[in-house]
């Protein structure tokens, strides 16, 4: 596929979490629409491979988004070999899929500090070259609120409220800020994904959606709207496009997705192995000190 002259042609986009799944297909599609392309991740071999396969011009660099000295480094140097940026997506992410009360705390907090404070610092970081340009931010949002994925919910919801706050502010300097919502549980076919399929609580819960929002599409269909949505500013992109019929049932999907885990969880607490879609499924251990005395 050669490069195409475009709105994005000749013009500097930064992704992170470049190194594999959604970020690296979204640096894929910028490079055939003729951007230059900066990537970011922290896994640093990967992300050289996805560097060489580009059609277009491009360079890594190895960063963690949650370290801010390293950050603005990084920042930096992209700002020397490019100049300053039009396009940023805050891709890196992490899913981090298990129940709340069995989940370890330290994976948890990492989740979180990945999805919600690494996007937050990578705006910051590019601000200033944002700015100058006049350019476009795009951070990945969700409107799910699923079970076993407590901190990917709850770092994606904040990420949600941030960039509706930072679009306020930077509106008037020309700035777009966009957020993309992918799913409700879990919506492109890469590796991240389908390792939270392996959950059986949310195997199923996805099980009760609509075939048009549970079918994982495969990553370049994803990364054609993601990156069409960034070619015209858009301030917010829904995959599927039926997905934004959700955010007028916003309000009733929390009790929907509680009634069915409620079942879902009764289930796979029973004393006896159940086979779930094909599977033999065991009761979760129970939690070392739990109180199991019902409150009213």
């Amino acid at each position: 596929m050669s490069v195409t002259r475009g709105p994005l042609y000749a013009r500097t986009a930064v992704v992170t979490g470049a190194a594999r799944g959604l970020g690296a297909g979204v640096a894929l599609e910028l490079s055939h629409r003729g951007a230059r392309v900066a990537l970011i991740d922290r896994e640093g071999e990967s992300l050289v491979h996805v560097r060489d396969a580009l059609p277009g011009e491009a360079e890594c660099w190895q960063a963690d988004v949650t370290d801010e000295a390293a950050m603005f480094r990084v920042a930096a140097a992209i700002r020397a070999r490019f100049g300053p940026p039009s396009v940023v997506i805050a891709g890196a992410g992490e899913a981090g899929p298990g129940l709340f009360a069995e989940t370890d705390l330290a994976v948890w907090r990492r989740v979180v500090e990945v999805n919600l404070f690494g996007s937050a610092l990578t705006a910051r970081a590019f601000l200033p070259d944002l700015f100058t340009t006049r350019g476009y931010l795009l951070q990945i949002a969700s409107l799910a609120a699923a079970p076993t994925l407590s901190a990917s919910c709850a770092s994606r919801a904040g990420v949600e409220s941030f960039a509706h706050a930072l679009r306020a502010e930077v509106t008037y300097r020309q700035v777009g800020v966009g957020i993309a919502y992918i799913g409700l549980v879990g919506r492109t076919d890469t590796d991240r994904v389908r390792d939270t399929d392996e959950h059986p609580v949310l195997r199923d819960l996805r099980g009760h959606l609509p075939p048009s929002i549970r079918r994982a599409l495969p990553v370049a269909e994803v990364t054609d709207r993601l990156v069409t949505a960034v070619e015209r500013r858009r301030p917010a992109v829904y995959v599927p496009r039926s997905l934004r019929a959700a955010q007028l049932v916003r309000a009733g999907l929390p009790p929907l997705v509680t009634l069915l885990s409620r079942r879902e969880l009764a289930r796979l607490a029973a004393p006896e192995p159940l086979t779930v879609s094909g599977r033999t499924v065991r009761a979760p251990a129970p939690v070392a000190g739990a109180d199991r005395t019902p409150h009213p």
